[in-house]
């Protein structure tokens, strides 16, 4: 069974999924965040495709450890998820991920346009792929 990584965000929803082992991820694209009835069917649609058991959403954090508003919004978003799709959601320390995101395209030579497309769903991936480490 796999997990689906959700990198939240205003505009742009990033989507990243394990492989059926829970060891590699792979980036997904990215869905619009609204509405959120599009982005909750688009999501319903994954699940059922790809056998998904768990949903892991990104936290984002302060680089000292603590909860903004960003993470205020992501709580919201966690609380519409757990009423709408019947899965466990988890959340993971997402601190970072755009940057190592951003960086990677930019070492691998992504130019600008192309990472701007990429990115959300580079760090969704980012953040699965340190979810799935931790756990073995």
């Amino acid at each position: 069974m796999r997990v689906l990584a959700i990198d939240h965000g205003s505009k742009r929803i990033g989507l990243a999924l394990s492989d059926e082992t829970r060891t590699i991820a792979q980036p997904l694209g990215f869905f619009p965040a609204k509405p959120m009835a599009d982005l909750l069917a688009h999501l319903r649609e994954i699940i059922s495709r790809q056998s998904v058991e768990t949903l892991l959403v990104g936290m984002p954090r302060n680089m000292d450890g603590t909860y903004g508003p960003a993470a205020e919004n992501v709580r919201r978003f966690i609380g519409v998820l757990e009423k709408e799709i019947p899965l466990p959601v988890k959340t993971w320390d997402e601190r970072l991920t755009t940057v190592q995101a951003n960086r990677t395209m930019i070492d691998a030579g992504v130019g600008r346009s192309a990472r701007k497309e990429k990115a959300d769903a580079t760090a969704a991936a980012i953040l699965l792929q340190s979810y799935l480490d931790s756990r073995q």
